[in-house]
């Protein structure tokens, strides 16, 4: 899927952000290093970044995905939009149980967060900050001397424009993890609004 999952570890708890694929594989790290997962967030809803979820819960059923709720028309259309792009019909298990993710603090336990709504490559994109550790997971919004898509018919290129600006005020030692490629700093991508806008 040449897309980033992420597992946070504190304490034998640990947060999944955007589990696109190889659920079993997901599953089986956090069986070896003893974790509990107590909880999954998708950053948007595109494919490429929930199709293992139906998967993991599966083994977790009580555990809810986190995602904002102006993208939940697209895990509706998970199947047909992942046929589109993969070029064959994969066997997706349905996400079963989901939850709003709101801007502003979210915690579960002893993983808190700000969760910036993010919106232009998707209406529910979002990123979240982890002030304390200096670090954004940004999805598919900013990338390592790249922005996300906002080409597709509910994308928009003004608010994603804006959506870069919001995340480029945050302190330049910031480390960004996006959901695709490698992780990047704030202050490296300084000028790419110029570059794509």
């Amino acid at each position: 899927m040449q897309a980033n999952c992420y597992l946070l570890e504190r304490d034998g708890k640990a947060l999944l952000i955007d589990p696109a694929d190889s659920a079993d594989f997901i599953l089986e790290q956090i069986q070896r290093q003893n974790l509990e997962l107590i909880g999954i967030i998708a950053t948007h809803g595109h494919f490429d970044h929930v199709m293992a979820v139906g998967e993991i819960q599966l083994s977790y059923p009580y555990l809810s995905l986190h995602i904002n709720n102006k993208d939940e028309f697209l895990l509706k259309r998970l199947p047909e939009t992942a046929k589109h792009f993969l070029g064959f019909d994969p066997t997706i298990v349905p996400i079963r149980l989901t939850a709003d993710l709101p801007e502003g603090t979210f915690s579960i336990e002893d993983f808190e967060c700000e969760v910036l709504h993010t919106p232009g490559h998707t209406p529910g994109s979002c990123c979240l900050y982890f002030k304390n550790a200096g670090i954004l997971f940004s999805g598919d919004t900013l990338f390592q001397s790249g922005i996300g898509r906002y080409d597709f018919s509910y994308s928009d290129k003004e608010e994603l424009k804006h959506s870069i600006q919001e995340i480029l005020k945050l302190p330049e030692e910031t480390r960004i993890f996006p959901g695709h490629g490698e992780e990047t700093l704030v202050d490296y991508e300084k000028g790419i609004i110029d570059l794509f806008f």
